[in-house]
């Protein structure tokens, strides 16, 4: 049984990738998580707040008393108790490349075309096999444009790409007004992979204490919907790898989720509910279907049911949306 997949220019051995979660912060967890199937693991966010931090704590460091006497050493920070937070993010890169075998996709998270552009340049350095750009904006200006918000993507892509040499995949968000047609610039400006979806988290309000509070939950199977049906009609629009998350809890929803296209399925919520055994479980339950489908290879089922042969995408989705509506009895 052939379950190996090409994903941002990487040979993996199964389309089975741990994506951006807290499970990657600990080297044991992420060896545990090879040994039970892992093809590849995408690290947790590093955020362009971080990075902006650290300069500007820098900066106040070494200026702050510049005008005071020369002998006056203890204006400069002392290293040993200064926020390494995105240097130890390096370092993690590096111990990850020494524990395991799998290739390591470094996370960057921001909007702006920044410092952290530079420090793609150093995750490169650092051994990354791949950087994934998470662009996380809610364009709350009412006057801004949509043609704005989407530059923000692509001149982010263009900045990074232009900064490493190692594959780039964009994680992108499902509420553009033509999501077919952001996935084509990305594609144009040289994304190796379009990861769909990245997750909006919605806080909400404390009615006693009268504050906004964080709430995150959990993806459930039901999520898994939305990028199965934009990958199956992405596939053969675009040259770029597609990668599938949210919601990914089985063998049925891997085995879905290659038929519409993608080359790999990204696992988060089953894996921090179930543990890294949930990967072999998952690995095992699709080699049992594949044989009884009469399937050697993952290759002979990537886009089967996409929609590359449809005719007409648009009339089909149509035509679908009406016979949901319809078969609800």
């Amino acid at each position: 049984m052939d379950f190996s997949t090409q994903y941002l220019g990487l040979k993996l051995k199964n389309p089975l990738v741990p994506s951006a979660s807290p499970l990657s912060r600990d080297a044991d967890m992420v060896k545990k998580l090879e040994d039970a199937g892992a093809s590849a693991i995408v690290m947790w966010s590093l955020f362009e707040e971080q990075l902006q931090f650290e300069a500007r704590e820098l900066n106040h460091f070494l200026l702050h008393g510049v005008e005071s006497y020369v002998e006056a050493q203890s204006y400069f920070p002392d290293l040993k108790e200064y926020n390494l937070g995105p240097d130890e993010y390096l370092e993690h890169i590096r111990k990850l490349k020494d524990t395991v075998d799998i290739p390591v996709i470094a996370s960057l998270n921001g909007v702006s075309t920044g410092g952290w552009i530079d420090y793609a340049k150093k995750m490169q350095d650092a051994g990354a096999d791949a950087i994934e750009l998470n662009v996380y904006y809610i364009p709350t200006d009412s006057k801004l444009k949509a043609a704005d918000v989407e530059k923000i993507y692509v001149d982010v892509l263009k900045a990074v790409k232009s900064a490493v040499r190692i594959p780039v995949a964009a994680k992108l968000s499902p509420y553009f007004s033509s999501p077919a047609n952001m996935a084509k610039k990305l594609d144009e400006t040289g994304a190796n992979a379009l990861v769909l979806f990245n997750r909006f988290y919605q806080p909400d309000i404390d009615i006693e204490k009268l504050e906004v509070v964080p709430s995150l939950l959990l993806t459930t199977p039901h999520e898994m919907r939305l990028p199965l049906r934009w990958i199956a009609i992405l596939y053969g629009q675009v040259k770029a790898d597609l990668a599938a998350t949210t919601g990914i809890y089985s063998a049925d929803d891997v085995l879905k989720m290659l038929m519409a296209g993608a080359n790999v399925t990204m696992l988060c919520s089953a894996l921090l509910r179930h543990g890294p055994d949930r990967i072999k479980e998952i690995l095992s339950d699709m080699a049992a279907w594949m044989e009884e489908h009469e399937y050697s290879s993952v290759k002979m089922m990537q886009g089967s049911m996409s929609q590359k042969s449809c005719p007409e995408p648009a009339a089909f989705e149509r035509a679908n949306y009406m016979k949901t509506l319809q078969s609800y009895t």
